[in-house]
């Protein structure tokens, strides 16, 4: 009887040491994707929305992040967060872009009043960048900044895929 107890404690604590972890909360497996998009226009006939169909679905635990190029400086890209908005001089909304997604696709769209004013500049060939990356990356990094993201997620430029809309 001694034995068979003695068995199994020792096959108990071989199985038991397996549960044991080293996690020290740094993660190294973190993958995120970044898609340019062609350059996009929002006009009456696409209601001015985009959808881009992911190639894969995402996880549920996902998040897709968008940027639009605002112009350059010092012949740097200037990226800007959607959702990103512009207003009159009275202070009331003009216009803003914004989006949404699934584990599918994600829509890019043009809101305001009246959308068939904003101008041709901000409404036709505009360059978006989209990227996915695991919800719990994007609660450590500062999100509105498109290269603290990008360097955090080690993605350099050669490895963003142009996509069509």
């Amino acid at each position: 009887m001694k034995k068979i107890i003695t068995l199994l404690a020792v096959v108990g604590l071989f199985s038991l040491q397996g549960c044991t972890t080293t996690d020290n909360s740094v993660d190294n497996d973190t993958i995120g994707l970044a898609y340019e998009t062609t350059q996009v226009s929002f006009t009456p006939s696409n209601n001015y929305v985009v959808r881009y169909n992911f190639p894969t679905n995402l996880f549920s635990s996902d998040m897709v992040l968008v940027y639009r190029l605002a112009g350059t400086a010092n012949g740097n890209d200037l990226w800007e967060f959607l959702p990103e908005t512009y207003y009159f001089d009275n202070g009331s909304r003009d216009y803003s872009y914004n989006f949404n997604f699934t584990k599918t696709y994600v829509d890019i769209y043009l809101n305001g009043n009246d959308l068939v004013s904003v101008p041709s500049a901000d409404r036709l060939n505009q360059i978006f960048r989209i990227v996915v990356v695991p919800a719990s990356f994007a609660t450590s990094v500062n999100t509105s900044n498109y290269g603290a993201v990008m360097a955090a997620l080690k993605v350099n430029e050669s490895q963003i895929q142009k996509i069509n809309f």
